[in-house]
Formats: C-alpha cells, sequence, structure tokens
C-alpha cells in the first residue's frame, strides 16, 4: 500500500517545493497568528485617557484626581472648562472616560452627608467600559476609607456616581456590529479584487485585454470599480441587518457614513490590487489575503482595545486602515457624533488610500509591462 501512496505524496512534496510563495504564507500565517493573539488578545487596559471636568479647583479636588492617577488606571488627557467641551472630548474619543468633580466638593467633604462626583464612561467598547467602572469604583472606596481615618468618622465621605453614555448596558452586539461592517467590508473588497485579476491571469485572458485599446489604468478601474459597488452593496446589507436582527441603532448619518466607506475602499481595494501583483494562482491570492486580514483582525481594535497592547503593536496598528475606519463607523452607528470630530481618521483614510492606490498602480502597471 505504501508502494502506491509514495509516489502520489511524492508528487504532492514537489508540487508545495515549487510553489516557495504558498509556502512562506503557510508557514508565515501561524507565526503571526502565535504573536498577535499573545500581545494583544487581553482586555487588561491601563492609561485609559480620562477628561477632568473639575469645577471645585481646591486641594481636595486635585487630590482625589491624582488618587485616580497614581492608580495606573486612568491618563488625565484633558482638563475641560465646560460641559460642552467635556462631552466632546468624549464623543471624538480622545477620552474613554471622565470625572466631573461640582463645585463645592472640598466643603461637601466635611459636612455629615459627604460629597459625590460623577464619573462618565464611554460604553461603545464594553471592555474599556467595563474594567474602568470597576476600577473607579475601587479608587471611590479606598479614597473614602482614607478620609474615614483620617477623620474617624463613619459615615463614607466620598461617593462615586458612574453613568455610561451611548451603550448603558455595556452590550457586546452594539460594540461588535459596526465593527464587522468595517472586518467583512475590507474581506469581501480584498479577496474579490485580488481574485478577479489573477483569474483573468490564471486563464489567459488578461494578455487579451492587454492588447486591446484600454490602457492599463483604464483597465485597473475596469476592474475594481464593479467590486466597489459590490462591496458598497455588503456594507449597507450588513449595517441594516445589525439593526434589525440584532437590534443595533443607527444613530448617525448613514449617509456621512457611506462617504467615508468609499475612502476605507480606496485602501482596501488597493490591498487586493497589491495581491494581485504578487500571487500567480487563485489559491496564492486567498492565502496573502487572509495573512493581511491577521493584523487587521487583532490591531486595529476590531476585538481588543488598542489601549491594551504594548507599543510597539500600537505603532502598527497606526498604519492599518481598519483602524481608523473602525473608529468612524462606531463613531456614526454608535455615539451619532458629527464628522466634524471624525477629520483626523477622515485624513488619515485619505492618506493611506492615495498612498496604496499610487503604490499598487505602479507595480500592477510594470507587471502587466
Amino acid at each position: 500500500m505504501f508502494n502506491r501512496l509514495w509516489p502520489v505524496m511524492r508528487k504532492e512534496f514537489i508540487h508545495i517545493r515549487r510553489d516557495p510563495r504558498t509556502l512562506v504564507v503557510m508557514f508565515i500565517a501561524p507565526l503571526m497568528q502565535l504573536i498577535l493573539i499573545g500581545y494583544a488578545a487581553t482586555t487588561d487596559v491601563r492609561h485609559v485617557p480620562l477628561a477632568v471636568f473639575d469645577q471645585d479647583r481646591t486641594s481636595a479636588s486635585r487630590d482625589l484626581v491624582a488618587a485616580f492617577v497614581v492608580s495606573g488606571q486612568f491618563a488625565v488627557v484633558q482638563y475641560a472648562s465646560s460641559d460642552r467641551e467635556f462631552a466632546a472630548l468624549i464623543d471624538s474619543g480622545q477620552a474613554r472616560a471622565g470625572l466631573i468633580i461640582p463645585p463645592g466638593f472640598a466643603a461637601d467633604l466635611t459636612g455629615r452627608r459627604g460629597a459625590q462626583v460623577i464619573f462618565v464612561l464611554d460604553g461603545s467598547d464594553p471592555s474599556i467600559a467595563g474594567s474602568s467602572l470597576s476600577a473607579a469604583q475601587l479608587i471611590g472606596q479606598a479614597k473614602a476609607v482614607e478620609m474615614q481615618v483620617e477623620r474617624r468618622s463613619p459615615p463614607a465621605p466620598l461617593e462615586v456616581r458612574t453613568r455610561v453614555w451611548y451603550n448603558p448596558d455595556m452590550a457586546s452586539a452594539v460594540f461588535m456590529i459596526p465593527g464587522l461592517i468595517g472586518l467583512v467590508l475590507q474581506l469581501q473588497a480584498t479577496l474579490l479584487t485580488s481574485s478577479a485579476i489573477v483569474r483573468e491571469r490564471e486563464r489567459g485572458t488578461i494578455e487579451q485585454l492587454i492588447i486591446t485599446p484600454i490602457t492599463p489604468y483604464e483597465l485597473i478601474i475596469g476592474k475594481i470599480l464593479p467590486y466597489a459597488v459590490v462591496a458598497l452593496v455588503i456594507t449597507i446589507e450588513v449595517l441594516f441587518l445589525g439593526t434589525l436582527w440584532f437590534g443595533v441603532p443607527i444613530k448617525g448619518n448613514v449617509g456621512v457614513l457611506l462617504a467615508i466607506s468609499c475612502l476605507f475602499l480606496l485602501s482596501t481595494l488597493s490591498i487586493g490590487l497589491l495581491i494581485s501583483t504578487v500571487a500567480n494562482t487563485q489559491q496564492e491570492a486567498f492565502l496573502l489575503t487572509f495573512l493581511t486580514m491577521l493584523p487587521s483582525v487583532f490591531l486595529s481594535g476590531f476585538i481588543y482595545p488598542i489601549a491594551a497592547m504594548p507599543p510597539v503593536l500600537q505603532f502598527v496598528s497606526g498604519v492599518i486602515p481598519l483602524t481608523y475606519y473602525l473608529v468612524v463607523v462606531r463613531g456614526i452607528v454608535i455615539k451619532g457624533i458629527d464628522v466634524t470630530l471624525l477629520l483626523p481618521q477622515v485624513g488619515m483614510l485619505t492618506l493611506s488610500g492615495i498612498l496604496l492606490i499610487a503604490f499598487a498602480t505602479t507595480r500592477f502597471h510594470k507587471r502587466l509591462d
């Protein structure tokens, strides 16, 4: 039996050896999975960006803020001077939590009733909100005990009241469904574009297209535009299915979301075009698409918070277009924020799209030559 099996096995090993690119992808993918999951798969968030609206401005209020910072769980990003500025910091994502200290805080601490502060959480990311909520309550309790010891009085002099914005129940579906829009959009656009062009090369029909009067750039546009339309239809499909089936409300402007999705498509279609310049078969295109999806899944903030990752991986996440698109789609769907607060992300999506399409077009043009 082995004498009959060995020739077949030997033939397959020869095929694997003759396709070094596929072989490299096969061995690199598990290593990437191990490294990314090992370092990125954590929800232990430290140094959560904190906005502070201190209306008391006394040594007692400063001591309370210092207690939050010293814990290592929070890092003050900005002191707000008004309710509107405080809300804008959390709306834009610059702060993921906020501390409001009312006027008369120091005076209330000396009274019998004690003082109250308000701790606001961005519930659009339940993992960060959950850990921040627990940390804030523990810090408040520790500070209350400390004051009780100093004053030798039994009543708790300090109460931290928590409020969760955008997603009060901290439901995971509200966080995951908008993220799936970006992930599905990238996967479909990249895979469809790369496979379509490689399929033409496999069948030998791309040479027939080259000898026609059409220019290489017209060929590129003609090949990727249909898949851009298909990807946009998929975006609408996932968006409304998530709303109807999972009950995730769309609080922002759908038209603005689709317009920014077109910018994101520029990057994802370019990645598919780049893959088509490397892959010779549809199998190679699929494997390379899968390889590019790994960093997007683990490092973009789709599942695990970027703030919990090592600095090196946080830097890598900054060059992944999906990182910025997730901020946009979650900001519009969950928070309903205005596009003006998303201009940094829109700018990065535009820049990455222009750079990627220029590089991909150049490589594709050379491959045709």
